[in-house]
């Protein structure tokens, strides 16, 4: 009698469905994929709008660091199938990589959409199978997986199911959080989803909004010190918004600042408008006789802080500041901004929160619901901008696809 392959559910359509479903479609299982959107991968592809950063050259413990206190989870994942590992898997898409000066790693045309092109015609060519505009409901009184479709509702049995459902930012491209409270009827911790590299508000005025709003801090340098007391500076532009700032520095900070507004009710960093020069130069420039020129046009020419940055400090500072130009350059140097909100979820780039890993076995495994796994971003687990992201992303996949065929097996127990 021909031996019937066992049918596994992947519901979610991103990179950690996709890898779970590489991985299990070559451990000779039969694979479905299941995604609510009328096309897989749809914030992978905005991901890589601006250039697909893949991941990061950078020593794997400075790597893990980036993991912050889940990197004891993380790091079984990248053990396995790491930077260098995830690169190699690029390459073996027919896609050629480069790192650039910062150590990020990107496709060598920078784009998302050849490489999630080359991927899919391997998966189908494989016998993946896809079912898009599949939303999914949760499971009925008999274990099957619900499923909302235009012809109604779909009920699937699988030998074995992973979630790989995204976090809860970008609705729009399909990581809406909705899956949270079907879990949680099912008693699996769910840590509260919140938004990561996201951008803040400050409570501008309305003139400042007006004028300066999309306009970018060019090169300055942000610092913040943390409950601890320890300092962390990111260089880089930030850019203002109509309520705040957003931007790579910003971003790279966020999880403190968050974590700082929600336990104190604001967050104070300090902007370095001149990084390239000491205090004590700024300071003889300021105070460089300025005749008859109006004091936008003496920073200007002397200390080359102008436009957004000009009117930054007029936002910021008392006007007495700028009759005393000690303070004027101590503020240039060390800027000190407000931060009273981080910006809602879906706005943010990524999202932490998500399946607490202690629900989970060593394999990603519900440990309350046998033959139950969950990769990527709807675990609990947050990381900055620069290939972090999409690195856990791609290693969790293929841990959980990994584990479902070794529990098929029998290889361990439930």
């Amino acid at each position: 009698m021909k031996n019937i392959p066992h049918a596994v559910a992947v519901i979610g359509g991103g990179p950690a469905g996709l890898m779970a479903a590489e991985v299990l479609i070559h451990g000779g299982v039969r694979v479905e994929v299941y995604d609510a959107m009328p096309s897989v991968g749809r914030k992978f592809l905005r991901a890589g709008k601006g250039g697909l950063n893949i991941t990061h050259v950078e020593p794997l413990d400075l790597f893990l660091s980036r993991y912050g206190a889940r990197r004891a989870q993380i790091k079984p994942l990248l053990d396995s199938f790491g930077p260098g590992a995830l690169r190699e898997w690029v390459h073996g898409l027919g896609i050629a990589t480069f790192a650039g000066s910062s150590g990020r790693v990107f496709p060598a045309d920078m784009k998302a959409a050849p490489l999630l092109r080359a991927w899919l015609h391997r998966l189908r060519e494989a016998g993946v199978n896809f079912h898009m505009r599949h939303r999914w409901r949760g499971w009925n009184e008999n274990g099957a997986l619900r499923f909302d479709t235009a012809q109604g509702e779909v009920v699937v049995r699988a030998d074995a199911v992973v979630l790989a459902l995204g976090g809860g930012s970008w609705a729009r491209l399909g990581s809406d959080g909705a899956w949270v409270p079907l879990l949680a009827q099912r008693g699996i911790a769910v840590a509260p989803l919140r938004p990561a590299n996201c951008g803040f508000d400050v409570g501008w005025s309305a003139h400042f909004s007006e004028k300066f709003a999309g306009q970018p801090l060019k090169s300055v340098s942000v610092s913040f010190t943390d409950a601890a007391g320890h300092s962390h500076t990111r260089r880089g532009d930030v850019m203002v918004t109509a309520s705040g700032v957003e931007g790579g520095p910003i971003y790279a900070l966020s999880a403190m600042l968050r974590d700082e507004i929600e336990a104190r009710g604001e967050a104070v960093l300090y902007l370095d408008l001149a990084p390239g020069k000491d205090l004590s130069r700024v300071i003889a420039e300021v105070c460089h006789p300025r005749g008859s020129r109006s004091m936008s046009s003496h920073l200007q020419s002397r200390a080359n802080i102008r436009g957004v940055q000009s009117g930054l400090l007029r936002e910021l500072l008392p006007r007495t500041d700028f009759d005393h130009p000690e303070r004027l350059a101590a503020a240039i140097k060390s800027l000190p901004l407000r931060l009273i909100a981080a910006r809602p979820r879906d706005e943010a780039i990524s999202s932490a929160g998500g399946v607490a890993f202690e629900a989970l076995d060593e394999h990603l495994m519900v440990r309350s619901m046998p033959g139950v796994f969950c990769a990527g971003e709807m675990l609990d687990w947050e990381a900055p901008t620069g290939g972090y992201l999409l690195t856990a992303c791609f290693s969790s996949g293929r841990h959980a696809g990994r584990g479902v065929v070794d529990w098929l097996e029998g290889a361990h127990p439930s």
